[in-house]
């Protein structure tokens, strides 16, 4: 089967570390909270410096990956310099 960008498993050598990250952050932002009771949502991506090739890791704490694909494309618009649009023109 063939994997789509992101659904493989977090790499052996970074999953207990970014676990570990994401319990923390949680832990941090939400307190004893768990899922609906939660206020913040956080994605973590961790991707390596050396030779600027390979995965990028990703984990969040529970976020519908479709809400964070939008997420992210409206910051890559704002990252490029484009203005929030509102209204209905």
């Amino acid at each position: 089967m063939t994997e789509i960008l992101g659904d493989a498993p977090i790499e052996k050598g970074q999953r207990q570390m970014m676990n570990d990250v994401a319990r923390s952050l949680d832990k941090f932002f939400n307190g004893d909270k768990k899922w609906s009771d939660r206020k913040t949502g956080f994605v973590l991506l961790v991707f390596p410096f050396e030779g600027r090739e390979g995965r990028c890791n990703y984990i969040s704490n529970g976020a519908d990956r479709k809400d964070i694909v939008t997420m992210m494309k409206e910051q890559i618009a704002r990252f490029e310099g484009q203005p929030e649009l509102t209204g209905t023109a």
